[in-house]
C-alpha cells in the first residue's frame, strides 16, 4: 500500500521510552489519494507514538462494499527500506511488483513484501470482491539490512485455539505456534478473535513492547479500554497480556517486537535517514518513473502497468528528526 497523501507530513521517528500504563492510540481518516479516494483509519505513525517495535505504519480499512470509492486501487508506487505486510479479514487484492511477483492478497493468508534497497507494486481489488477489509502495516528495516535485495514472501498460518478464542500467528510466535517467516528485527504479529464476555491470557516476550489494534468489539488491558479502530500500546516488560472483553465478540490485530532504537524519517512511500536519502530516492523514482517499462533502481515495471504515482513535492524545509 501506499501512502497517497499529496502533502505528507514528515515523519521522524525514534523509539520512545517505556511507560508504566498502556495507552490509547486514536485512529485519523486519512484518505489514500485525495478527498474522494478510499479512507482508512491510520493509528501509526503519530505524534504521541512512531513506533511499536519495528512496526511503523498501521493502516486499517473497511468492511466497504466495493464501490469507485472504496476500491483499492494503488498504482505501482515505490518503497525503500521497509517490509509491507498485507493482512485482509475479508476480499481479494491482485498484487504486482517489480521482481516479478504477481500474487493474490486473500483473507487469513499474509503476503510480506521486502522492499530493502528499493522495489515498486501495485494493489487493486478484483471483479470478485464485494467487501474489502483489513490492515496494511510496514515495518522499518535496521541498519545492517536496509539496502537488502527487494523480495516476496507468502504464508497461510494455521489458527489455534487458546482457551475460548481463535489465534492466526502470521508472524513471530505466540502461545505455541510459530511463524516460519524470517525478520530482521524479532517482531509478533496475529488476529485476535475472543469471545464477548471472555478473559484471554497471552504469555508475551518482555523484551518486547506491544499494541493490539481491535477492528471490532472491546477491550480491556490493565485498567486501560480500548474499542473499535483504536490501538492499544503496552509498554515493555510484561510478561503476560491479560485481555477482557465486553458485550461483542472482538477481533483485534496483536502487534510486538523489540524497540528498533534507531532515529529514522519516513516521507511518503520511503524510509531513510537523511534528507539526502530522501532526495536521491525520490530523485530516482521520477527519473525511472518517466521511463516506459525500462529496469531502473526499483527494478522492471510489469507490461501490465499503464501508470505509475509520481512522489509528492519535497518540503521546503530540511527534513530533520523532531525533539
Amino acid at each position: 500500500m501506499s501512502n497517497l497523501d499529496a502533502h505528507p507530513e514528515v515523519v521522524p521517528c525514534e523509539s520512545s521510552a517505556a511507560q508504566a500504563t498502556p495507552e490509547v492510540l486514536e485512529p485519523r481518516l486519512v484518505p489514500l489519494g485525495g478527498p474522494r479516494a478510499k479512507p482508512v483509519r491510520r493509528t501509526l505513525p503519530q505524534r504521541a507514538r512512531s513506533l511499536i517495535g519495528a512496526w511503523c505504519f498501521v493502516d486499517h480499512y473497511g468492511p466497504n462494499e466495493i464501490s469507485e470509492t472504496t476500491a483499492m486501487n494503488l498504482p505501482g508506487h515505490p518503497h525503500t527500506g521497509l517490509q509491507t505486510v498485507s493482512w485482509l479479514f475479508s476480499g481479494l487484492l491482485e498484487h504486482l511488483d517489480t521482481i516479478g511477483t504477481k500474487s493474490l492478497i486473500r483473507a487469513g493468508e499474509m503476503n510480506l513484501m521486502t522492499a530493502g534497497r528499493g522495489i515498486a507494486h501495485s494493489e487493486f481489488t478484483t471483479p470478485e470482491t464485494k467487501v474489502l477489509h483489513g490492515v496494511q502495516l510496514w515495518v522499518a528495516l535496521p541498519e545492517r539490512d536496509r539496502f537488502t535485495e527487494p523480495r516476496f514472501e507468502y504464508f497461510a498460518p494455521e489458527p489455534i485455539i487458546v482457551g475460548d478464542a481463535k489465534l492466526t500467528v502470521f508472524l513471530g510466535s505466540l502461545m505455541g505456534s510459530t511463524s516460519p517467516v524470517e525478520t530482521s528485527t524479532p517482531l509478533l504479529g496475529a488476529e485476535l478473535n475472543i469471545p464477548a464476555g471472555t478473559t484471554l491470557e497471552l504469555d508475551v516476550d518482555p523484551a518486547f513492547e506491544h499494541g493490539i489494534l481491535v477492528d471490532a468489539g472491546e477491550i480491556r488491558v490493565a485498567g486501560i479500554t480500548a474499542t473499535d479502530a483504536e490501538l492499544l500500546y503496552v509498554p515493555l516488560g510484561a510478561t503476560s497480556l491479560t485481555i477482557e472483553t465486553g458485550d461483542r465478540p472482538v477481533r483485534a490485530v496483536l502487534l510486538g517486537g523489540e524497540p528498533l532504537n534507531e532515529r529514522i524519517i519516513m516521507w511518503w512511500n520511503f524510509i531513510g535517514r537523511t534528507h539526502e536519502e530522501i532526495v536521491r530516492f525520490r530523485t530516482e523514482w521520477q527519473a525511472q518513473a518517466a521511463t516506459d517499462h525500462e529496469e531502473g533502481p526499483y527494478g522492471t515495471f510489469p507490461d501490465a502497468w499503464l501508470t505509475v504515482l509520481p512522489a509528492p513535492v519535497m518540503p521546503n524545509g530540511q527534513l530533520k528528526p523532531r525533539a
